[in-house]
């Protein structure tokens, strides 16, 4: 048996010891320790610890910070120094800030025994299905409103990325890449993490939300594996901003869950090359010939064939591939299957997660993800069913 079977195997066992626990003590009895019913594997970080600590975040990210964040740094993949080798084609190194570099040890989520709509038949993988939002939408679109963008920091400078909204039990879950939320090379969680759905040049029309748990393949965390470069962040209920009652100021104003405003795409697993896929992202960063072709403020897509794809220096051996030409700030952006462009919904099969230059003209022509496996699966099954209240 292999090394990552072995993992594998004992993750699941985990998650499902974690899931008898859960069902058999009702939630909330006790207060649970840093590693309590988190499966093997997984790497839970608590981003916001209260609501002063939300609320904290949130006026960080106030309109103004907002309308200057535009400007910001879209966040890129790297890998520890201690690696070595050649980095691929179209990767520069990852934002590193200043500071003491701390490794971030698992921290509690609490897990419920809400069901998800997860579909499965005997010898198959799970699939689960996509959500519509239970609200009106602010204004029809034909692009999935499930996709925005992520704010954070790390040390001292402001970074942004893709991700989107996935269906999930708790109803206040996104997917991004890894490296959107956790920095590799400090072994450090990014901070003041927010994400805008249907985020359109600076609009928030379905609010803000800020991040309560970033969740993560250890093997991410520990080795900077890019295989396991995707990442399920649990968000508080959302809020936009109003004018204040004086000039110039600002209030919060709720909006409620992720899902019920936006909706969440379906996700399904160990499905790999070969496949017809939508990518979606919001790209801004220049080619290496110095052209910038996008600007980082409006929603991008490709689609085709993916094919598999490896990295070595990135450790990456089951790699998919897309032919695309996104750069820097569509990483983290959900690549979908089985997508309806009517509906514009479908099934998270991967993330944008780095690009290449593969005929080396200095512009990038293919974009890889990981392959969404059976430990995916335990990670998402983790973040889903956190409690927030």
């Amino acid at each position: 048996m292999s090394p990552r079977v072995r993992r594998l195997t004992a993750m699941l066992g985990a998650l499902v010891a974690a899931c008898v626990t859960a069902m058999s003590a009702f939630p909330g009895d006790a207060e649970a320790t840093p590693y309590d019913g988190v499966p093997n594997g997984v790497t839970s970080i608590t981003l916001t610890r209260s609501s002063a600590d939300m609320k904290r975040i949130a006026n960080y990210w106030n309109p103004a910070r907002l309308k200057q964040a535009q400007d910001n740094s879209p966040a890129v993949p790297g890998v520890k120094p201690s690696e070595g080798g050649s980095t691929p084609p179209a990767v520069s190194p990852t934002p590193s800030g200043t500071g003491r570099a701390t490794t971030a040890a698992a921290a509690a989520g609490e897990q419920t025994t809400t069901t998800t709509t997860t579909t499965t038949t005997a010898g198959a993988s799970p699939v689960i299905e996509p959500t519509s939002p239970k609200k009106k939408a602010a204004a029809a679109s034909p692009a999935p409103i499930t996709v925005g963008k992520v704010f954070f920091r790390i040390g001292d400078k402001d970074y942004w990325c893709s991700a989107s909204s996935v269906a999930s039990a708790n109803r206040s879950l996104v997917a991004t890449a890894a490296h959107c939320a956790y920095d590799a090379k400090l072994a450090k969680a990014a901070e003041y993490w927010i994400f805008i759905p249907g985020y359109d040049r600076g609009a928030t029309p379905y609010g803000i939300y800020v991040g309560h748990s970033l969740n993560l393949h250890e093997s991410f965390v520990g080795k900077g594996d890019y295989d396991y470069d995707y990442a399920f962040v649990t968000v508080h209920e959302g809020f936009r901003w109003k004018p204040g009652k004086t000039a110039g100021s600002h209030e919060m104003e709720s909006v409620g869950s992720l899902e019920d405003n936006v909706g969440g795409q379906g996700l399904v697993f160990k499905r790999g090359s070969g496949r017809y896929t939508f990518a979606f992202g919001y790209p801004a960063a220049p080619y290496l010939d110095g052209t910038k072709p996008f600007n980082g403020q409006e929603l991008k897509s490709c689609d085709g064939l993916t094919q598999k794809r490896t990295a070595p220096t990135y450790l990456v051996e089951y790699g998919i591939a897309l032919q695309c030409g996104f750069t820097a700030g569509a990483s983290g952006g959900p690549w979908l299957v089985g997508y309806d462009t009517r509906r514009a919904l479908g099934y998270l099969n991967g993330v944008n997660s780095f690009a290449w230059d593969t005929d080396t003209n200095k512009r990038y022509d293919l974009i890889s993800s990981p392959y969404f496996s059976l430990s995916t699966y335990v990670v998402y099954r983790y973040a889903g069913g956190q409690r927030l209240g």
